[in-house]
């Protein structure tokens, strides 16, 4: 799909034309398949790449973001279902058994769909047996996969551990190192580095304090 995702239609129109011999694992296109995981991330209700017109050999993104909107180019809607775009065709695009490098797939996106994100990646390792490696900062992203790790049972519902690989990249003088997350079966990260998402206990304790400062202080007001 290119470095930046700039031949997402491309690939989206190559798999098309040789369906069904180049058909998806599950038996279906690979634009179905994209539309099925944008619409389970709640981003749109129908996604189609279509000509522009029929004797143009120029195509576009055509989507509808809900059952009641009318249908729109890509570059009309918001940046997140462009931005995702190239990383869900990825995912269903390339060969099985590969692997593929994301760099931060979760900028722009709302926190949902961040945490939606890590769902369709635990799915595509999965189901297509691939290995992806991710650079991320999405807290959201992390705490999904964390729970899918938790969640995991006889019935392999959720993601094993084992699975799993996490890294934490430190500043070591003027050299990035790489430090390797310990991991329990529950998902639960031993050595996490400290306030590195912030602290959310914290955070929350404070703002209870202003909230009962403020309330007290307009209660005296009053009297």
């Amino acid at each position: 799909v290119g470095m930046w995702g700039e031949a997402t239609v491309d690939a989206l129109l190559a798999s098309e034309a040789n369906f069904p011999e180049s058909e998806s694992d599950s038996g279906i296109s690979l634009q179905m398949s994209v539309a099925l995981q944008l619409q389970k991330l709640g981003l749109v209700e129908f996604f189609e790449v279509e000509r522009i017109s029929e004797q143009s050999s120029i195509y576009r993104v055509m989507v509808q973001r809900t059952k009641n909107s009318k249908k729109v180019a890509l570059t009309e809607v918001g940046f997140g279902v462009s931005q995702i775009l190239p990383v869900i065709t990825l995912c269903y695009y390339a060969p099985e058994g590969s692997t593929i490098i994301l760099e931060q797939p979760e900028i722009h996106l709302h926190p949902s769909v961040q945490a939606g994100l890590a769902d369709v990646l635990i799915e595509v390792t999965k189901t297509r047996k691939i290995q992806i490696i991710l650079e991320s900062h999405s807290e959201h992203l992390l705490k999904r996969l964390q729970r899918r790790m938790a969640e995991y049972d006889a019935d392999q519902i959720g993601v094993s551990s084992d699975c799993v690989k996490l890294y934490f990249c430190k500043n070591e003088g003027s050299e990035s190192q790489l430090e390797p997350l310990q991991l329990n079966e529950y998902g639960y990260i031993k050595n996490w580095p400290e306030d590195f998402f912030g602290n959310d206990l914290e955070e929350s304790g404070e703002m209870m304090k202003a909230m009962m400062r403020r309330k007290l202080a307009k209660k005296q007001t009053e009297i």
